[in-house]
C-alpha cells in the first residue's frame, strides 16, 4: 500500500500545546526530567519528615553529652524537632547524673527542655540559641568535702565563645545548694518574671530558705536573667532580702562573675536584735548589743589565698547610739581578721555593757532586746553589782581584731563621762585595750587593759591614771558637793584572773591611790560628817558656805580581791576625817570606819566614828551608835552634877585649823 500521510486518531482533535491529548503532553518528561526528580525529592522529604521519629537521635545525643562531661545523660521522654529557618528542639523528661560522691543521684533534671537554633547564624559558624525554655528544672549543687563541687565537669573549662543565648525562660524551677561541712542546706524556687521590654532576657524571681551554717534562714528577691552570668566582665544586678532569726539583710547592687563569686559591689543593709548573732552566721565575733541597723557598701578583694570583705562608709544605730565607719573582714589566714575604724557622735554608754558582761538599761526611752531585757531584770534582782557573766573563750580565740572607736559625746546620766577614745587589739586570744581613755568630769582617765585568754582562766591587768577630775562634776547628784572646788587624781594598777569581771576583781592584787589637793567644800557637809548638831542647825538657818579643803587622799593595797586602807584622810580647816578598813571586791562588802575630828569649838559635837558598811548594791553610812551612846551616857552623868558640865562631853576644842594631812596630795 502506498505511503499515506499520518492521520489523526479517530475521535481526537488537536489540542493546545502540552495539554492531554496533544502530541506535546506525553513528551514533557522526556524534555524536563529534573522537574520530576525535584518533585519526587520534595515529596519524599515531606513524607520523611511526616513519618520521621526524632527519637532515633536520642542515643547519639546522650552519648555525646556523656563523653564531654563524664556524667550519664538521659532523655527519657520524646525528642522532637520543628523544622524551619529557626528550628525548635524539644526534649522531655531530661536527666543529668551527679558526681559519684554527691548526696543526690542527679545533679539536674527538667520536665521539658526546649530550645531554638538560628540556622542562618549557624551557616556562618555562630551558634545562637534565640530561645531556651526550661519547665520544672531541678538543679542540685553540692560542695565536695575535699574541695570543689559537683559543678566541676570533665572538659568543662574554656567554654565556647561561639555559643550565644538570647532568652531563657524558667518555669517552676528549683535550685538546691548543699555544703554538709559548713552545715548549709539551701533550697530556693526560681521562676522567670516578665521582661521590662519586648526582646529583653527576662529576670528571675527567687524564694526559699533552709540552713546557713546551721541557722534557719529565708531568702527572696530578684536578679537579672541567668544569661547575664555568662559575661564575667558585665555587672550582674541583684536585689535580695534574707533573714536568719532576728537578723535581716537587704543586698542590692551588682555581682561580677557571681558563678565564681569573684567580685561584689552591693549596698547592704543589716538589722537585728544583737550583733552577737552574726558570729554563727558569718564568723564575726562581736559583743552582745541592743538592736542595731546599719547600711553601707559591701565589696570584696581576693589576694592569693586570702579574701577580704569590705563594709565601707556604713552608718546606723546600735541601741541608742549612732555608729559610722568602715570595716574589713579577712579570711584565709590562721584566723579571720576584723579591722574597723568606728566613730560615734553620741554614744549611749550603757550600750557598751555587753563588753563587760552586763546589760543596757531598760525602760522608757531605752532600746533593748528580749534577751538583754531579761538579763537586765535578772541583774537588778540579784544582790551583786559586778557582772559575773563569763566571757566565751572560743569567741576570743576564734578571730583577730584591730578596732578603733571614738565617741565625741557620751550619754551616761549617772556618770560624768564626756568622750572616749579606744583601740582594741585581739590576736590569738590576747586582747589589749590601749588606749582606753575617757574624758571625765572636766578631766581625763587614761587607761589600758590586757586580757590573756590563751589559758583556761583569763589573766588580766588593768592600769588607770586619772587626772584633773572636777569634784563638783564628779558627784553631780550630791547637792552639798555641787559648788565644791577641787581637782581629783588617782592611779589604779590591778592584776587578776578569771573569766568574768567579778572573778577578775575578786582575785585581784595591786594598788589603788586617789587624792586631791587644795580646794573648797561645803561647811555643812563637814559638820554633818563630824555630827556637829549645833553647827548643822546654824548653817541650816543661815545658809551654807564653802570652807578651804587642804587635801584628801586614799591609799589602798589590794590583795586577793580585798582593798585595805593604808591611809585615808580628808582634811579641811573645819574638820579632818581619818579612815581605816577594807573594801572586799570578792564579796562586794564595805567595812570602813571614818573618824571625824572637828577643829572648831562647838557644843553638841559628837566625836563618834562614821561607819561605811553594807554591800556595793546597798551601802550604808551611819554613825557608830555604840560610841554615840557612850558619849551620851557621859553627858548625862556630868549633867547630874551641873547642867553646864553636861556640855563638856560635847565640847570640841580641836587641835587647831592649821593641822594638815601632808603627803604628796597636800600641795
Amino acid at each position: 500500500m502506498p505511503d499515506s500521510p499520518r492521520s489523526t486518531p479517530p475521535h481526537s482533535k488537536p489540542g493546545p500545546r502540552g495539554a492531554p491529548g496533544s502530541d506535546e503532553w506525553w513528551q514533557l518528561p522526556r524534555r524536563h526530567p529534573w522537574w520530576t526528580a525535584l518533585a519526587v525529592v520534595v515529596l519524599g522529604l515531606i513524607v520523611l519528615v511526616a513519618l520521621w521519629d526524632w527519637n532515633w537521635f536520642k542515643g547519639p545525643v546522650e552519648r555525646q553529652v556523656e563523653n564531654r562531661t563524664g556524667r550519664e545523660f538521659r532523655i527519657k521522654g520524646d525528642l522532637d524537632v520543628d523544622l524551619g529557618w529557626t528550628p525548635t528542639i524539644r526534649a522531655n523528661d531530661v536527666h543529668f547524673a551527679n558526681a559519684k560522691w554527691a548526696r543526690d543521684p542527679e545533679m539536674a533534671s527538667a520536665e521539658q527542655l526546649e530550645l531554638s537554633i538560628d540556622l542562618l547564624r549557624l551557616l556562618r559558624g555562630k551558634v545562637r540559641i534565640p530561645h531556651l525554655r526550661l519547665a520544672q528544672p531541678h538543679v542540685s549543687l553540692e560542695a565536695n568535702p575535699e574541695g570543689g563541687g559537683n559543678w566541676q565537669l570533665r572538659n568543662s573549662g574554656g567554654g565556647d565563645s561561639n555559643l550565644e543565648f538570647r532568652r531563657v525562660w524558667i518555669s517552676r524551677g528549683e535550685l538546691v545548694f548543699l555544703d554538709e561541712a559548713d552545715k548549709t542546706d539551701i533550697k530556693v524556687d526560681v521562676t522567670s518574671a516578665a521582661a521590662k521590654e519586648i526582646g529583653d532576657a527576662p529576670p528571675i524571681q527567687v524564694k526559699g530558705g533552709g540552713q546557713w551554717r546551721g541557722n534557719e534562714f529565708t531568702v527572696e528577691g530578684t536578679a537579672e536573667s541567668p544569661l547575664e552570668l555568662r559575661d564575667v566582665e558585665s555587672p550582674y544586678q541583684i536585689d535580695a532580702r534574707a533573714q536568719a532569726g532576728a537578723t535581716k539583710a537587704h543586698a542590692r547592687g551588682t555581682l561580677l562573675d557571681p558563678l565564681r563569686m569573684r567580685d561584689f559591689d552591693l549596698q547592704l543593709n543589716l538589722a537585728g536584735k544583737n550583733l552577737d548573732d552574726l558570729y554563727p552566721l558569718i564568723g564575726v565575733a562581736l559583743p552582745p548589743t541592743p538592736p542595731y541597723t546599719l547600711e553601707g557598701r559591701l565589696t570584696r578583694d581576693i589576694q592569693g589565698s586570702s579574701t577580704t570583705w569590705h563594709y565601707d562608709k556604713f552608718s546606723g544605730t546600735v541601741g541608742d547610739s549612732d555608729l559610722a565607719g568602715s570595716a574589713a573582714f579577712t579570711t584565709g589566714g590562721d584566723r579571720p581578721l576584723l579591722k574597723a575604724d568606728l566613730h560615734s557622735k553620741r554614744l549611749d554608754f550603757d550600750d557598751l555593757a555587753g563588753l563587760v558582761g552586763g546589760a543596757p538599761q531598760t525602760g522608757a526611752g531605752e532600746t533593748s532586746n528580749p534577751e538583754l531585757t531579761a538579763k537586765a531584770a535578772e541583774m537588778k534582782a540579784r544582790q551583786r553589782v559586778l557582772p559575773d557573766t563569763p566571757y566565751k573563750l572560743e569567741k576570743m580565740r576564734a578571730m583577730d581584731a584591730d578596732v578603733s572607736l571614738k565617741a565625741d559625746r557620751i550619754n551616761a546620766p549617772s556618770l560624768p563621762l564626756e568622750h572616749m577614745n579606744t583601740h582594741l587589739s585581739l590576736k590569738a586570744g590576747l586582747l589589749v585595750l590601749d588606749p582606753f581613755d575617757f574624758g571625765v568630769a572636766g578631766g581625763k582617765i587614761a587607761s589600758n587593759v590586757r586580757m590573756d585568754a590563751r589559758k583556761d582562766a583569763i589573766q588580766t591587768r588593768a592600769r588607770m591614771q586619772a587626772s584633773g577630775l572636777d569634784l563638783s562634776q564628779l558627784l553631780p547628784q550630791v547637792e552639798l558637793v555641787q559648788n565644791a572646788i577641787g581637782k581629783l587624781s588617782g592611779h589604779v594598777d590591778l592584776t587578776g584572773q578569771g573569766n568574768s569581771i567579778a572573778a577578775m576583781l575578786g582575785s585581784s592584787d595591786g594598788q589603788v591611790d586617789v587624792g586631791m589637793g587644795r580646794g573648797q567644800i561645803s561647811n555643812i557637809l563637814m559638820e554633818m560628817a563630824g555630827i556637829d548638831i549645833a553647827e548643822i542647825i546654824k548653817f541650816k538657818l543661815k545658809g551654807d558656805r564653802l570652807i578651804p579643803l587642804r587635801c584628801a587622799f586614799g591609799d589602798f593595797k589590794v590583795a586577793n580581791g580585798v582593798m585595805t586602807a593604808n591611809a585615808l584622810a580628808f582634811d579641811t580647816t573645819d574638820t579632818i576625817l581619818i579612815g581605816e578598813g577594807t573594801i572586799n571586791l570578792k564579796d562586794e562588802q564595805l567595812d570602813l570606819r571614818i573618824r571625824p575630828r572637828p577643829k572648831d569649838r562647838s557644843i553638841l559635837a559628837f566625836r563618834s566614828p562614821l561607819l561605811v558598811d553594807g554591800t556595793f548594791k546597798n551601802p550604808s553610812v551611819r554613825p557608830d551608835l555604840k560610841s554615840v551612846g557612850l558619849r551620851g551616857a557621859i553627858a548625862l552623868a556630868l549633867g547630874s552634877i551641873s547642867p553646864p558640865a553636861a556640855l563638856l562631853a560635847t565640847l570640841e576644842l580641836g587641835p587647831g585649823e592649821d593641822s594638815g594631812c601632808g603627803g604628796q596630795y597636800a600641795k
